[in-house]
C-alpha cells in the first residue's frame, strides 16, 4: 500500500458526527433601497442618473464612438452602455452577466461606463445578491461597484487607472 493510499484509508476510517451549518442572520438594512443604492454608488465615485439626466449628459458629451463588439476596436472606446441584471443597495454593486456584455472586457476597456438598471431590481444585501445568482446558468458574471480605483501609488486615490474612468447608473 502506497503512502497516499494509507493516508486516504486513515481518513475514510474516521467517524465524524455530522454538523449542521450555522444560520445566516438577516443583514437587511433599513430605509429606501433606491436611496441607499444611490448613496453606495456615490460612495464608490459613480453617479446615479434619471433617464432625462442621462439623455442630457449623453447629448452634451460629444462621444464619437459609443460601442463596438470587436475586441480590436475597444482600444479607443469612449462609452459603453450595458444593462445591469440587478443592483445591491448595501454597497452599490451591480451584477453583469455574460449574456448582456457582448465581450467580457467591455466594462473594463471603455473610458466611461453607463449601466441601465431597473429600480425594481434592487436587492438589500450581498447575501441576497449571492442567493439570486446561485442558480445562474451563465458561464461568466461579475459584480461591479464603481469606476476603476486604486490607491497603491503613493497612497493617493487614482480613478480610472485600470478600467473605466466613470460609472453612471441610469435607474429606470
Amino acid at each position: 500500500m502506497s503512502s497516499r493510499e494509507k493516508i486516504l484509508s486513515a481518513i475514510r476510517s474516521l467517524t465524524l458526527e455530522p454538523k449542521s451549518l450555522p444560520d445566516i442572520p438577516n443583514f437587511s438594512g433599513s430605509g429606501d433601497l433606491v436611496e441607499r443604492f444611490t448613496q453606495s454608488i456615490s460612495g464608490n465615485k459613480g453617479e446615479v442618473l434619471s433617464k432625462s439626466e442621462f439623455e442630457e449628459w449623453f447629448s452634451s458629451s460629444g462621444f464619437s464612438k459609443v460601442i463596438s463588439l470587436s475586441p480590436h476596436d475597444l482600444e479607443s472606446l469612449e462609452v459603453a452602455i450595458l444593462d445591469g441584471q440587478f443592483g445591491v443597495a448595501e454597497n452599490g454593486a451591480i451584477w453583469l452577466e455574460d449574456s448582456q456584455l457582448g465581450l467580457r472586457a467591455l466594462p473594463f476597456a471603455t473610458e466611461h461606463l453607463v449601466i441601465v438598471l431597473d429600480r425594481n431590481r434592487l436587492e438589500d444585501t450581498m447575501h441576497q445578491g449571492y442567493d439570486k445568482i446561485a442558480a445562474a446558468q451563465s458561464g461568466f458574471g461579475l459584480f461591479l461597484a464603481g469606476p476603476s480605483k486604486t490607491a497603491d501609488i503613493e497612497q493617493s486615490l487614482v480613478i480610472g487607472a485600470q478600467g473605466a474612468k466613470s460609472l453612471r447608473v441610469v435607474l429606470v
